[in-house]
């Protein structure tokens, strides 16, 4: 019988990317190729029927494919995302309706602490109650040279990566029930930082803390706490970070499997973290990297 294994290394696209600019946060029309984010090929086996998730940054890229799995495994859905974000919230939101699943999206800032605590309330009245709580909206900026960090995107970077984490983890935990789970999304950053993007590494290493101190403490309660630390992967942040052709032509390059990842390769690994399926994982960090370690 022949071997129909796919080969990971030409799942997705092995080329580079084409040299291409956009503002921060970074729409999906405007990035090119259209990352995958599953919706041909995600395959839902009901592995969280009736559950209740909020997923920050749950308009495009990582957050999309995660919102798309958990509605095809039986899930409803509130996305967080930007205001300049709104059309691919739009898009986001039918993928979930279009799975007979209730969909929310709610427009704002997350550095804003009366937002980001609100999410939480405004998700748990629409769907009465929160199970799984995603919390995946970034930033992050290139620096060319560290005397040229500038402070107010290092605060932009802070206030996002940590402070609305915080915010909106804060406001959740103590309404989560056991079986719950907060899942973070972290980055190989943490663990290998590039100093082009070192107050973004910073901010990833930091919620690999606050996933481990908080696990310890939310055990006791039967909630668990993960985080995914992605690689290289292709979504909108990337054309907006300000890197040139060069660095984008070669994006991914550098991981054991030779190519970047598309955002629906770390959709599985989120259904798993928020699912029964894992119900002996806490305090983990799992690594979606092409092979990098951590």
């Amino acid at each position: 019988m022949a071997d129909t294994t796919p080969d990971p290394r030409d799942q997705h696209r092995q080329d580079g990317f084409p040299g291409q600019q956009q503002d921060q946060p970074g729409v999906t029309e405007q990035t090119g190729p259209r990352p995958d984010h599953g919706e041909q090929s995600y395959v839902g086996h009901g592995r969280l029927e009736g559950r209740r998730a909020l997923i920050t940054g749950g308009d495009s890229g990582i957050g999309r494919a995660v919102a798309i799995a958990y509605a095809r495994e039986g899930a409803d859905v509130a996305i967080v995302h930007m205001p300049e974000e709104q059309q691919d919230a739009d898009e986001t939101v039918a993928l979930i309706r279009a799975e007979g699943r209730k969909a929310l999206s709610i427009a704002g800032d997350l550095r804003d602490e009366a937002f980001a605590t609100d999410v939480v309330a405004e998700t748990r009245s629409a769907f009465d109650g929160l199970d799984i709580l995603v919390l995946n909206a970034a930033y992050q900026h290139d620096i060319d040279g560290f005397e040229n960090l500038e402070t107010d995107r290092l605060r932009r970077v802070f206030e996002t990566n940590l402070f609305g984490l915080l915010y909106s983890a804060r406001a959740a935990y103590p309404h989560l029930a056991p079986g719950s789970s907060i899942i973070v999304t972290s980055s190989v950053q943490a663990f290998e930082p590039s100093p082009g993007l070192i107050d973004y590494a910073m901010t990833k290493a930091a919620q690999v803390a606050f996933v481990k101190a908080l696990a310890e403490e939310a055990g006791e309660r039967g909630i668990r706490v993960n985080a995914v630390a992605p690689g290289p992967i292709w979504t909108p942040l990337i054309p907006a970070t300000g890197w040139g052709e060069e660095r984008l032509n070669t994006f991914g390059d550098d991981t054991p499997l030779g190519r970047a990842g598309q955002p629906a390769e770390l959709a599985g690994a989120y259904v798993y973290l928020a699912s029964a399926e894992s119900s002996y994982t806490s305090g983990a960090v799992i690594a979606v990297t092409g092979g990098k370690h951590l």
